[in-house]
């Protein structure tokens, strides 16, 4: 097998970019078949299911507090929502029923009701609810392996590796101590799974949809890793292993010349300058912010807030929340854009409703003026710890003056309240996001109103193509570098100037520096980036 496999490519999609080289261990998942037998005692088998239960949402949450101090509260979420699912009540309904009706064991009424709704998730229009497939397979495995006393798999003895599997899950991903983590290699999964969220955070290089027979792998051999490259090299040649030396020699180079630029001011040599931030999604991503050295945060998106709980975050846990950034970042700049709620992100207790098309429906800023109240609190907690740093507040899907002016309304009325409590506040520098044509077409209107612009180019490109960037069918339609997008941000950048206004742009076409240079020769003034981007992108900009 291995002969056959000897100096061949197999290419995949690229989760995290990087080279690595080391010995694999491959990951095949249970071979035990899951047996099924009759049962005397049905009340038993569910006492048994019921305890498994309590030890699997013991072990999430152990997971949850692992994934928080590695990843960050927004991508520790997922095994909050494992918890909840594991307490689902037509879920648990299923598996006691199975119990019941053929008088099974635990571990086989798991299983099958585990395959059952991971099928029916499957098979939904909806792309989130087909998402949450391979989650039900996570809880439901993990239910099987407390009932059948295996455990999981033990990663704390493993020599670093590079990891190949037919996919990874969350929990298995988290477990893992990432010093020990040379590369991931999948022959499933998805760029935008949690598994691949994980891996980006985590810095390590990753593939996904490698079409390798695992069959053929044996733990222990060799193999090559190249993320820029999208492939993966299995028992390498010498002319191979020399080459990816050279590279990862290289790599580590970058690596070493990007932290010297610490410091360092982002300024072409003609002394024209732009501000590098960062986007974060929790307060515990501050680290990374600091540790790449941003300017400020660019944005913070304050809906993970929401996400992955059964209930509003009140007023006081939104203001230490915020709170807790500004005091962090001190002078530096923190934009914080409010909820942004809708879409691809779903929170069940806003009771949004099924939409035909919810990229284009009931979210975002759609919400806090229909439903003022929900708002409010947030606006209030927003003030509040403005008083405490250098805090701008911005709102996302604006599509008309109109709307700016009702927010104005409403930000003056929260004001008046908290005077009247006579609680420390400050009003932020308030700006806008331009994610919508509507908004760039009327962008010398708004221009008057907001303070800044922050220009979110994952929607305006979906938007202004109509092409949902969620459809990975569209993938070769998608072009982030369309002439209209382009012309539309020097469209926007234009009349924010006129008006004496400064504008950003956050979405991920602020990282790509195939078009840095482009947006400094158009004005803008602030690009905001994930964290790990920062110095690649100072590096662009001071080599101009």
């Amino acid at each position: 097998m291995a002969e056959q496999l000897s100096g061949k490519k197999f290419f995949g999609k690229t989760v995290y970019s990087g080279i690595t080289m080391g010995n694999v261990m491959v990951l095949r998942g249970s071979q035990e078949r899951i047996r099924r037998t009759k049962i005397a005692d049905a009340e038993q088998e569910i006492k048994r299911v019921k305890d498994a239960v309590e030890s699997a949402k013991q072990q999430l949450g152990e997971l949850y507090d692992k994934a928080v101090k590695e990843v960050g509260e927004s991508s520790a979420a997922i095994f909050e929502v494992h918890q909840m699912m594991l307490g689902d009540d037509d879920y648990l309904d299923a598996i006691y029923h199975v119990i019941r009706t053929e008088m099974v064991n635990a571990e086989y009424a798991a299983a099958i009701t585990g395959d059952n709704f991971a099928d029916m998730f499957a098979g939904m229009d909806d792309e989130y609810m087909q998402a949450r497939s391979a989650d039900v397979k996570d809880i439901s495995a993990r239910l099987v392996r407390n009932l059948s006393g295996q455990g999981g798999v033990d990663f704390s003895t493993m020599e670093p590796s590079i990891i190949v599997a037919d996919d990874l899950s969350p929990s298995e991903t988290v477990q893992m101590d990432k010093k020990k983590i040379l590369a991931f290699v999948t022959v499933h999964g998805s760029t935008n799974s949690h598994t691949a969220i994980l891996a980006r955070m985590m810095s390590i290089p990753a593939l996904i949809g490698v079409p390798v027979d695992l069959n053929a792998l044996q733990t222990g051999m060799t193999a090559i890793v190249d993320g820029a490259a999208g492939e993966v090299i299995f028992e390498p040649t010498q002319t191979q292993c020399s080459e990816a030396e050279e590279k990862i020699r290289n790599e580590r180079e970058k690596i070493r010349l990007l932290q010297e630029l610490k410091g360092k001011k982002n300024e072409t040599s003609d002394g024209r300058s732009i501000d590098i931030y960062a986007n974060i999604g929790s307060v515990s991503d501050v680290g990374y912010v600091l540790e790449n050295d941003a300017g400020g945060i660019g944005l913070f998106r304050s809906e993970f807030l929401y996400l992955g709980r059964n209930d509003f975050p009140s007023e006081e846990e939104q203001f230490q929340a915020y709170k807790q950034v500004v005091q962090t970042m001190g002078k530096k700049k923190v934009v914080i854009r409010t909820l942004d709620i809708g879409s691809d992100k779903q929170a069940d207790y806003f009771e949004l409703g099924k939409e035909d098309n919810p990229a284009m429906g009931y979210r975002a800023i759609r919400i806090c003026l229909k439903q003022p109240e929900i708002f409010k609190t947030q606006l209030r907690a927003l003030l509040r710890a403005a008083a405490y740093g250098n805090l701008s507040v911005m709102y996302p899907m604006i599509i008309s003056a109109d709307e700016v002016k009702q927010i104005k309304t409403i930000v003056a009325e929260v004001e008046q309240e908290l005077k009247k409590d006579e609680i420390p506040y400050r009003i932020p520098e308030q700006g806008i996001m331009i994610e919508t044509p509507a908004a760039v077409m009327v962008s010398d209107e708004l221009a008057e109103l907001a303070d800044f612009f922050s220009i979110g180019t994952n929607d305006l490109t979906q938007y202004t193509l109509a092409i949902d960037r969620q459809n990975q069918r569209l993938e070769d339609f998608y072009n982030p570098h369309h002439k209209a997008i382009l012309r539309m941000i020097q469209m926007v950048v234009d009349n924010a100037h006129k008006c004496g206004k400064w504008v950003g742009i956050c979405g991920e076409l602020g990282a790509d520096t195939a078009l840095t240079e482009t947006f400094v020769n158009m004005g803008v003034d602030e690009l905001s980036v994930a964290p790990p981007m920062v110095l690649k992108v100072r590096e662009k900009v001071r080599a101009m």
